[in-house]
This record gives structure tokens, C-alpha cells and sequence, in this order.
């Protein structure tokens, strides 16, 4: 899994822009999320469920009023002609969200599950920068 400024699957191939983000902001942006699974040669032709939901710093889910944010579908891959057997079978996922709310100064984790199942691998974290203050050197300061 990676975090990229924008992902897309075209011809079987993930084409990432901006990819490796590990922090963002603090403004909303746009955020893509970039995932290739690996698929077990005899899990081929079998449907398999997958969703990634994105949680604060302390594992609960990030929720947009009163919903949590997560995105879940479906794939099955079959085995490519020619392929040899025992081969992992790719398939590559690209989801993109618009502006989404983050909390400046926090840390966010995109948490993947397949099939209901998970591990601390399927995880890939993010921080959000402080907002800055302007001390401009024209700036009136307050009087102490």
C-alpha cells in the first residue's frame, strides 16, 4: 500500500502520482491510496472482499459526520495463460479521495482487510503538519 497525491489502474498496471506521502497538509488535499495484492495461486477464481477504512493515532475509525470513512469492493483474478503454476496473481487497486478533513498535528493510519481478515502489515501511516503561524517582521504584536 502507498499514499500518493492521485493512483490509477489502467492495463493492469498501478500509475501513481506523487507517491510515498507520509505527511500531508495541514490544508484538505487530495489523497490516493495505492494497493497491490498478491493473490495465492490457488486463491484464483475465488471472490475475495476488500476495505480499507482510515483511523486516528488511537485505532478508532475517522468519521465524516456521523459515518466512519471507509471505501470496500470486490475483485476475483483467474490465472493468466501461460502463467506458470505456484505464481502469485497481481491485482492492483486505486482509490482517490477528494479534501479530506484532517486534524492538523495528528497521525492517521489506512488500515486494509481482505475477506474480513488483517495484519499489522496492511497498514500505512500518515501525519498531518501543524498549521504555521506568521511572526511576518511587519506583523503588530500585542501589547504584553
Amino acid at each position: 500500500m502507498l499514499i500518493a497525491d492521485a493512483a490509477q489502474v489502467a492495463d493492469g498496471k498501478l500509475y501513481i502520482l506523487g507517491g510515498g506521502l507520509s505527511v500531508v497538509g495541514p490544508a484538505p488535499q487530495p489523497i490516493g491510496v495505492a494497493i497491490r495484492l498478491e493473490v495465492p495461486w490457488d486463491r484464483a477464481n475465488v471472490a475475495h472482499e476488500w476495505r480499507i477504512e482510515l483511523l486516528d493515532e488511537d485505532g478508532h475509525p475517522l468519521m465524516i459526520g456521523e459515518r466512519p470513512l471507509v471505501v470496500q469492493g470486490n475483485f476475483e483474478t483467474g490465472r493468466p495463460v501461460g502463467s506458470r503454476p505456484g505464481t502469485p496473481l497481481s491485482v492492483p487497486l486505486a482509490i482517490n479521495f477528494q479534501a479530506i478533513p484532517l486534524t492538523p498535528g495528528k497521525s492517521y493510519i489506512w488500515q486494509l482487510s481482505i475477506s474480513g481478515e488483517t495484519h499489522s502489515d496492511w497498514r500505512q501511516s500518515f501525519s498531518v503538519r501543524q498549521n504555521q503561524q506568521t511572526d511576518s517582521p511587519n506583523a503588530p504584536r500585542s501589547a504584553s
